[in-house]
């Protein structure tokens, strides 16, 4: 059974930068693409960044592309979402989500297959 604990959300000030992450207990996370995924109040979830097994072929949000990244250490288990120049509209609780194929990338939460609780990000004005 796959276990996924995420970490490294807070409050930062407009400009700022959070590394979130992403620890995946069990023998599926080097064969699985990983995604990031937000939710903010009131809204539905929305995909943030996805990467394959490998960490080499990667896609994120028109809404991130610039500030966001997306990387994966397979000798730790563990998926990184960099971000950089937050802004308000970044606040949400942010899942990371694995999915037990390498590619195609998913974009859709339905195609994902175990989640993580979801650490906070606030970003104040």
């Amino acid at each position: 059974q796959v276990q996924m604990v995420e970490s490294g959300g807070g409050l930062v000030q407009a400009g700022e930068s959070l590394r979130l992450s992403c620890k995946v207990s069990g023998r599926a996370f080097s064969t699985s693409s990983m995604g990031w995924f937000r939710q903010a109040p009131g809204k539905e979830r929305e995909f943030v960044a996805a990467t394959d097994s490998t960490g080499y072929r990667r896609t994120l949000a028109d809404a991130v592309k610039g500030r966001f990244s997306i990387s994966r250490d397979n000798r730790d288990n563990t998926v990184f979402l960099q971000m950089n120049n937050l802004t308000p509209e970044d606040t949400a609780l942010y899942f990371c989500a694995l999915r037990r194929r390498s590619f195609p990338l998913a974009q859709m939460w339905t195609s994902y297959d175990a989640w993580g609780q979801g650490t906070q990000v606030t970003v104040s004005s």
